[in-house]
């Protein structure tokens, strides 16, 4: 198996965990969204806190490059950990949510 198909099923496995999580209130639930053609991957949350409608992205990420982008990281520990433990390396992450100028000073890709 090759790295990307590697990197892809270690995205997907680890975004799958998030999906049966319940909040501690209202009727919330979240979604993975796995777009194989574009390499796009989410994990959305979806539903009412009383009279409040939910409707909000956890976790984005995209495998560009051969590289693992995190774009939206909503958990409380930080996902990077997580695919780091599954047997993505560092190097081949990149913390998308930060700017450029402050990627160089992350133990992650710069891009």
């Amino acid at each position: 198996m090759d790295t990307l198909d590697t990197y892809r099923r270690i995205v997907q496995d680890v975004l799958r965990e998030y999906v049966p999580l319940q909040y501690s209130h209202g009727n919330i639930q979240n979604e993975a969204v796995f777009d194989h053609e574009t390499d796009r991957y989410l994990v959305i949350s979806v539903g009412w806190d009383k009279f409040k409608r939910i409707h909000g992205c956890l976790i984005h990420l995209d495998i560009i490059d051969g590289k693992v982008w995190i774009q939206r990281d909503g958990t409380e520990y930080g996902i990077a950990l997580e695919l780091e433990a599954a047997g993505i390396p560092k190097h081949h992450m990149v913390l998308g949510f930060h700017s450029l100028d402050v990627r160089p000073y992350t133990e992650y890709a710069v891009a």
